[in-house]
């Protein structure tokens, strides 16, 4: 009895994998919705519905990227993503996608696995044409109301209500520039639908001389038949083509076996040796001449450097007395500030500041400075 509620309550942490299946040569789409994916985060409130930011990344198990038949879209966190692609012939049998999905808002991850069985076609389409929609993206076709509304356009220019989608591409994947981030401008989505039913008449003209000559020219297109009850919808007749698979291709030609004997060329004649060449001029003006300038240069720095010096004591011998007198005593008079900063207390007293008595009267007298504002102009006077 232990064992079972063990292996029951193990039970319960498996997430059951998603089954879906492809056809070979028919579009798959698979829309991952973030509803879905919501009711697995935090917090679990009845009656509250959130409404996080997620983002999804999509591979191939145990390998890095998707199956190279299978692509990925999402514009923005706030948008669904989508895995869309068309299987061939060589990609039948099983493919295991893994889904990752990262909530932006808690940054808790979600892991889901999408198993997309790959069968052989079903219906046979020989009659394939490809339409480019300029006024639409990659993310707002793929929902399935949106290619029916294509879809019934291309029906009434087709002329049959037989038309299964064949693949559908973002013009970025052909080449195509990527658009201005400003209102009304697009990337631009090619559609491929396919049929048993033949061609309509306007559909025929596609692949005439007149229809690529007016496109050509850019002017109005007189065989415009298209339809589009959305003008995002509306085809742009010059990019649309017809792939006509009904008739089979010619294989090429098998190649013409020769005797296997190569033809007689005649004697081979090597050619002659290049004439000398001196290169003593270009090395004189590559190597030397940048060398004997650099010394050049090297001379006049050092002379500047060591000969053009003045010296402390040419520049004392033609200094004025009392400016010198006036510098020392400026520095005599800081480091002594200095001292009494270090320490109020024990600094002995500036001299300059110190009282002076009179040995004759005994009185106070002012302290004498070596040179007054009365001496010094005399002195200068005298030099």
């Amino acid at each position: 009895m232990g064992h079972n509620v063990v292996c029951a309550a193990g039970l319960l942490v498996v997430q059951a994998d998603i089954l879906t299946y492809a056809t070979v040569g028919q579009l798959f789409v698979r829309e991952l919705q973030r509803e879905h994916f919501q009711n697995e985060f935090e917090p679990f409130l009845y009656g509250r519905v959130f409404n996080d930011p997620m983002v999804f990344k999509c591979n191939r198990e145990l390998f890095p990227d998707l199956p190279r038949w299978l692509r990925f879209t999402q514009r923005h966190p706030y948008d669904n993503g989508f895995l869309y692609g068309t299987p061939l012939q060589g990609d039948l049998g099983k493919n295991t996608v893994e889904i990752f999905v990262t909530n932006k808002r808690s940054y808790d991850t979600f892991k889901e696995r999408l198993v997309i069985n790959v069968g052989p076609a079903v219906k046979q389409m020989p009659y394939q044409a490809e339409f480019f929609i300029e006024l639409r993206e990659i993310e707002k076709v793929l929902p399935s109301e949106v290619q029916n509304e294509i879809k019934k356009d291309i029906q009434m220019i087709w002329g049959t209500d037989k038309l299964d989608y064949v693949n559908i591409t973002s013009a970025l994947d052909r080449g195509g520039r990527v658009p201005l981030p400003l209102a009304g401008h697009y990337e631009g989505v090619y559609v491929k639908l396919g049929s048993d039913q033949p061609y309509s008449k306007c559909l025929r003209r596609l692949q005439t001389e007149d229809h690529q000559r007016e496109c050509k020219a850019g002017g109005k297109i007189a065989g415009d038949c298209s339809v589009c009850t959305i003008p995002a919808n509306c085809v742009t007749w010059c990019k649309s083509v017809l792939i006509d698979l009904s008739r089979p291709v010619p294989p090429p030609p098998a190649p013409t076996v020769g005797s296997g004997i190569l033809a007689w060329g005649g004697e081979f004649n090597p050619p002659d040796s290049p004439p000398d060449r001196d290169f003593l001029p270009e090395y004189i003006v590559t190597v030397i001449i940048p060398f004997i300038l650099a010394i050049i240069l090297c001379l006049i720095l050092a002379y500047v450097m060591c000969c053009r010096r003045e010296g402390v004591q040419k520049r004392d011998a033609k200094t004025l007395d009392i400016q010198l007198y006036h510098y020392h005593t400026i520095h005599d008079n800081s480091s002594e500030l200095r001292t009494m900063a270090d320490g109020r207390s024990g600094a002995p007293q500036p001299r300059s500041t110190l009282p002076m008595f009179n040995a004759r009267t005994g009185e106070k007298a002012a302290p004498q400075y070596p040179f007054d504002s009365v001496h010094i102009p005399l002195i200068m006077a005298q030099q």
